[in-house]
């Protein structure tokens, strides 16, 4: 390994920053939905009850509980998600995806698949700012750290 752990990491960190602002402004500019509204809404249409405490959602997006409180909202007002109270525990706040997600997702899956693909794919193109064998030789440096 030619490269220290926290350089490789910074690498991979910038290379995931940069493909993660592209997919916001992609989903943005053609399905009017942010990537961490997407990350969430499939999130909870993979749970068989299609829901997940706002707690356990927020640790699965990244967010703190107050961010995912305000995520929830915007899904809300978009009509794709609600909250709802548990019923054994009136302090426990659920996320539910309704309908109106579960379409938008089924509509926006496998185009978003394709965005990644491509963006993975073909970095140089995408992120001629990244050099796009460093990238690759700090993502090999950072999962050979990674134990299973």
């Amino acid at each position: 390994m030619t490269d220290s752990a926290s350089g490789a990491w910074s690498r991979v960190a910038a290379f995931a920053s940069a493909v993660d602002a592209s997919l916001d402004k992609w989903l943005g500019d053609n399905y009017r939905l942010g990537l961490t509204e997407y990350r969430a809404l499939t999130l909870l249409s993979r749970e068989s009850s299609k829901e997940l405490r706002i707690t356990v959602l927020a640790q699965r997006v990244g967010l703190t509980s107050t961010s995912t409180t305000r995520l929830v909202s915007r899904l809300e007002t978009k009509g794709h998600a609600r909250r709802d109270v548990c019923q054994d525990d009136g302090r426990g706040v659920y996320a539910v995806i309704d309908e109106p997600g579960e379409a938008l997702l089924r509509e926006v899956r496998e185009p978003f698949e394709a965005r990644v693909q491509d963006l993975l794919s073909n970095p140089a193109k995408h992120f001629p700012h990244l050099d796009a064998g460093l990238v690759a030789s700090a993502l090999a440096e950072v999962s050979a750290l990674v134990e299973p």
